[in-house]
């Protein structure tokens, strides 16, 4: 009967995500057209230099195009274009202009983001909206664009969306809220993207996390999610708000986590090696759906999983006698 409310299996998410495990192979041609927001700086940048090395095309996606600067990159090879992500004209320019330059798009790696710590009761509304503008409905609007063009405009239907989370998104973290919601939000997002889609679309979403390794305790639609990379986002490029008097205690995780905030030392994370990483991801012919990006994300992810099946465990018998005949 039409409108009738399909009955799915939840537990099964391997279905709905259309993972498939696989050791991959070169499922992307050489000549490959990648558009990357968020190419100025961090994992983004390294990612253009890598993709240019492996003589792949790269539309390169950020506020500030003129000051990216590339050895490699060539008029025949590389585009770079201004993208506001919180402007949807600036996004469907920034895909157009890719389109235009190279035909399609084959990869998008969807890594524009702010960074943000303080407490929750230090962050002023105003700033954590702000950064939702980014991080969330930036990401949203251009994982859209990315599946009209992957759907509606490349000559042969397909493509790969990388979005790029966090280990945070995973575990939170002390001083770290507003961030941490933000690429829970994302995860969220990517996951519910990934069961929509239509399998003849060929599409993959992917989703990786990077964690921070001193935390105490297809189109592929994929969530990257890495651990701590040296790309000055923990210190330079972090927002930072002042912490409240209340939480002036030097024993309070807040304080540990604002004091390695102020150092980058105990990072070991290689941002050219993650983002050989990631190249070799677009690679696999099923890419999972999420994707820990480092041993410290790995680390992380195992001991969310272990304490939500432990407390699943302990109170499933609460939920026995709760169903209506």
């Amino acid at each position: 009967m039409s409108g009738a409310m399909v009955q799915r299996d939840w537990g099964d998410l391997e279905t709905l995500t259309g993972f498939v495990a696989s050791d991959g192979c070169d499922l992307l041609a050489s000549g490959s057209r990648f558009q990357v927001t968020g190419a100025s700086s961090g994992l983004g940048h390294s990612l253009v230099e890598v993709v240019l090395q492996r003589n792949d095309k790269v539309i390169a996606a950020c506020r500030n195009p003129s000051a990216l600067a590339f050895p490699t990159a060539t008029s025949a090879n590389f585009i770079a274009v201004i993208c506001d992500v919180t402007s949807q004209q600036d996004i469907l320019h920034a895909f157009a202009a890719g389109i235009t330059k190279f035909g399609q798009v084959d990869v998008v790696f969807n890594g524009a983001g702010l960074a943000m710590s303080g407490e929750l009761e230090a962050v002023p509304e105003d700033a954590a909206k702000a950064l939702f503008d980014v991080n969330v409905w930036g990401a949203l609007n251009v994982s859209k664009e990315a599946m009209r063009v992957f759907r509606d405009v490349n000559p042969v239907k397909g493509g790969r969306l990388l979005n790029v989370s966090s280990g945070i998104g995973i575990v939170g973290m002390p001083v770290c809220g507003i961030y941490a919601a933000s690429k829970h939000a994302l995860e969220g997002l990517t996951e519910s993207l990934a069961m929509e889609l239509d399998p003849s679309w060929n599409i993959k979403v992917c989703l990786s996390f990077l964690q921070n390794q001193k935390v105490p305790t297809s189109v592929g639609i994929s969530i990257i999610a890495p651990g701590a990379f040296k790309t000055g986002i923990h210190t330079a490029r972090t927002i930072t708000f002042p912490a409240p008097t209340a939480y002036s205690k030097p024993e309070l995780p807040s304080r540990w986590v604002r004091n390695w905030f102020d150092d980058e030392s105990a990072i070991r994370g290689d941002p050219i090696a993650a983002s050989e990483a990631f190249y070799r991801f677009t690679l696999l012919e099923s890419p999972p759906m999420r994707w820990a990006v480092g041993k410290d994300a790995i680390a992380g992810a195992r001991k969310k999983i272990e304490l939500v099946k432990k407390e699943t465990d302990a109170y499933e018998s609460w939920s026995d006698m709760l169903e209506l005949p």
